[in-house]
């Protein structure tokens, strides 16, 4: 069965019945047996709240409005802790960093209509990221759906194209198990969004049933383990390499398989890459890491996967901005590919060695099937070499405008090994990659499959709430992206986060302005953003602290004081114009034929 897992409603006659399935008895049971003290549920609304407290929700990212009204009645009552967000985007965004961090469904809500609708970005983000999230939206009384009755859109309709499952609740008896089981579904397996639509006379209609325990339907279905016999082909193919990579996605970190593949590498000795959403699954300071692919990737990545004859992928999807031009990725491979979705197998790069099944019980399996580790001494050599040939050095002249490299550096250096780090999308993005060494999973949050710019601050402040306390969380944006979502650092400053904000502003959209130079003769069409406003004064309107850097000599003590700075702290900070990010391989093009340069492009 597909990943997305089809919604199979209950039977006809079922509807009335307070039990609809064979395993929801017992739960219901235990769970009314262990709130004792709980007050009884009387509406549709208290079991939407019931069924997230049930689930063991802390925080609930949202924007209140008229449909989804009673179940911030509902809530007022509740230990969940709800954050207003400035905007329904930025409540997407923050939990689905929450979930990204934490590793469980961030919750958000909305009204319906424009609320709703406001939702779409953080979901499809969500979605293509494969983030566990669960959105809860308002929706106009049951009797005026189809009537384009004020502030009516069709939710379910909206976002069944980027939601692993969404739900119409039609039954005040039955909404607090909807609730129950979108959340269960939204961590299973893959992990995804899952949408819950709640019309106002079903949160507002009585009852007294308690939703069912978190639990999947029946109807889906995970494999967890793969075929024995491929992997024992796999497991071959790996003692026989002679030019080994492993190359660590996403899905390596979501499926909680982090350890397994960094003790199958150091066991093997095999060389690691990592994609952009895999940043973290394996330590950058490590010996045989090789570090992210890719477009922005490193050179010495992009080599080490262009020349190997064995690609051991892991929770990846073989998307473009990893693999270039099809046709060049991996083009003396042979390719083993790990994944829980079926759906992923040979979609993009094809796999002659099919692993369908969770990531961590998966490595596990190769781990228990390969005797013999693959002679490799000469390859982990080249790879060393390449690691010399293309390093990631630059120049930062003093007398020239700061240089965002070295400002990443210096706000890595500043922080500790679990330091949490987002961003928005753009140059700024790919330095992040490029320039933070990381060493520890869940502590890089970005968007990668969708690139939503004003993905940043709404994020952080999401990941700052699933930290640690003693866990930084540095936010690295770029002016456009944070003009974007901005008015996030209202909420910062309400709910008294700890976080650091660094807006590497160049006053350009500039990865498009990058494009333009190489690709459209330097015709800057709408990418020159001049008029940006003194982001460290606009900081302090807000009640935040604001910095600002204009040299190198104010780089490090600003930095400092930033982030020992007790709450929302705001770094202006003004980089030459013309930074480009390098290396770059042109769409669909080679990687092995990236350019350090414009004039090799």
């Amino acid at each position: 069965m597909s990943e997305r897992a089809a919604k199979i409603p209950p039977a006809e006659e079922e509807q009335d019945d307070p039990i609809t399935d064979s395993a929801a008895p017992d739960a219901a049971a235990e769970t009314a047996d262990s709130e004792t003290t709980t007050d009884p549920v009387t509406t549709g609304a208290e079991a939407v709240v019931r069924a997230l407290e049930n689930a063991g929700v802390e925080y609930a990212f949202g924007v209140q409005g008229g449909a989804i009204m009673p179940v911030y009645d509902a809530l007022y009552d509740s230990d969940i802790r709800h954050v207003t967000m400035a905007h329904e985007q930025g409540a997407a965004h923050a939990a689905d960093a929450y979930g990204i961090v934490s590793g469980e469904p961030g919750v958000c809500l909305a009204t319906s209509g424009p609320g709703a609708t406001n939702l779409v970005t953080g979901i499809a983000d969500a979605d293509m990221d494969s983030d566990p999230m669960l959105a809860l939206t308002g929706q106009v009384p049951t009797e005026f759906v189809g009537n384009d009755a004020f502030q009516e859109t069709d939710t379910t309709g909206v976002t069944t194209p980027v939601t692993k499952d969404n739900t119409f609740a039609s039954d005040s008896d039955h909404v607090g198990s909807d609730v129950s089981e979108a959340f269960a579904l939204a961590r299973e397996g893959r992990p995804g969004p899952t949408l819950v639509d709640l019309p106002k006379d079903v949160t507002n209609g009585e009852t007294d049933r308690e939703p069912d325990a978190p639990t999947v339907p029946d109807t889906y279905d995970v494999q967890e383990r793969a075929e024995s016999d491929l992997v024992a082909a796999a497991a071959e193919r790996i003692e026989n390499a002679s030019r080994p990579v492993m190359l660590l996605g996403g899905g390596v970190i979501k499926g909680d398989a982090t350890d397994a593949c960094r003790e199958f590498a150091i066991e093997h000795e095999i060389p690691v890459v990592t994609t952009m959403p895999g940043i973290g699954a394996f330590p950058e300071d490590h010996e045989l890491s090789l570090e992210m692919a890719g477009m922005h990737g490193t050179g010495y990545a992009n080599m080490a996967i262009t020349h190997c004859d064995t690609l051991i992928g892991i929770g990846t999807r073989f998307d473009d901005r990893l693999t270039g031009g099809i046709e060049t990725f991996a083009p003396d491979a042979e390719v083993i590919h790990v994944d829980i979705d079926p759906a992923e197998i040979s979609k993009n790069i094809y796999a002659d060695y099919p692993l369908v099944g969770d990531a961590e019980t998966v490595v596990e399996q190769l781990a228990a099937a390969v005797d013999e580790s693959p002679e490799a001494t000469k390859w982990r050599a080249q790879c060393q070499q390449w690691q010399s040939d293309y390093s990631m050095a630059y120049d930062a002249p003093e007398d020239e405008p700061v240089q965002p490299e070295f400002v990443v550096e210096a706000l890595d250096e500043a922080t500790s090994d679990r330091a949490i780090v987002t961003t928005g999308v753009g140059q700024h993005q790919m330095w992040a990659c490029q320039y933070w060494t990381y060493t520890e999973p869940r502590t890089w949050v970005s968007s990668h499959g969708l690139g939503a710019m004003g993905y940043g601050l709404p994020s952080a402040i999401g990941a700052r709430l699933a930290a640690d306390d003693e866990q930084e969380v540095v936010c690295i944006d770029g002016d456009g992206s944070f003009l974007m979502t901005l008015q996030g650092l209202s909420v910062a400053v309400r709910e008294e986060l700890d976080i650091t904000v660094a807006v590497l502003n160049n006053e350009y959209i500039g990865m498009v302005r990058q494009w333009q130079d190489a690709f459209f003769d330097g015709r800057h069409s709408a990418s020159d953003y001049g008029w940006m406003p003194e982001f460290d004064k606009l900081a302090e309107a807000f009640g935040a602290e604001g910095f600002r850097i204009d040299d190198y000599d104010d780089v490090a003590d600003t930095i400092d004081a930033a982030i020992a700075y007790d709450g929302p702290s705001v770094i202006d900070v003004h980089i030459d114009p013309d930074a480009n990010v390098y290396p770059m391989v042109p769409s669909g093009g080679d990687n092995g034929q990236f350019a350090l340069t414009e004039e090799q492009l």
